[in-house]
């Protein structure tokens, strides 16, 4: 039985990754996707879904962790700040092709619905952000990264620039620009004698 129910599984997640393909023909948005759609492509019953995620946005969002955090992994074996730069290079690739503009509907839905803003959250950006204070705590015990902030406020002055970028499409998600970004969040905008 588990094995079968993990095929079900992956057939689920692969049937919403196809669904959302822009590259595939029969694509849709993430607004005009249903459950019913993804079971159709699936071969399962709209019941069989429900057993794993209690909503679409919770399957979009598993869907889009199978190959996000395989591509974006934030190693530990490296010193923080180099760790953070090449996650954060990283990121941008993904973000450059369909997975970035399935993340900018993402966040633009859960920005009306309640309910995708929290599976949003407690999904991806949460563990996601916990990854990455780690590292950031080990910056600031080791004194690569400075203190007064708390990681959160440092994550945010690292990881806006991205999101920003990917929502409104301005600027380049090139591995030099991203990486010049990230420096300039990491050493401010002071200038050399303030």
């Amino acid at each position: 039985m588990a094995i079968r129910s993990e095929q079900s599984r992956q057939a689920i997640l692969q049937a919403t990754m196809k669904l959302l393909d822009e590259r595939e023909p029969d694509s849709m948005s993430v607004q005009q996707l249903s459950i019913e759609r993804i079971a159709r492509e699936a071969g399962v019953s709209k019941t069989t879904i429900y057993r794993w995620w209690p909503s679409k946005a919770a399957v979009i969002i598993d869907t889009f962790l199978e190959k996000h955090i395989l591509q974006t992994t934030l190693r530990d074996d490296l010193p923080p700040v180099d760790a953070l730069r090449e996650h954060v290079v990283s990121l941008a690739k993904v973000y450059a092709g369909h997975e970035g503009r399935l993340m900018a509907q993402l966040i633009a839905e859960s920005q009306y619905d309640p309910a995708t803003l929290d599976a949003f959250k407690t999904l991806f950006w949460r563990p996601r952000r916990e990854v990455v204070n780690r590292v950031i705590e080990r910056g600031i015990a080791e004194g690569s990264i400075r203190d007064g902030y708390s990681p959160d406020e440092l994550a945010e002055r690292i990881y806006a620039p991205i999101y920003f970028q990917l929502l409104f499409r301005e600027g380049s998600f090139d591995a030099d620009t991203i990486a010049a970004g990230f420096e300039l969040a990491l050493h401010g905008i002071a200038g050399r004698s303030g």
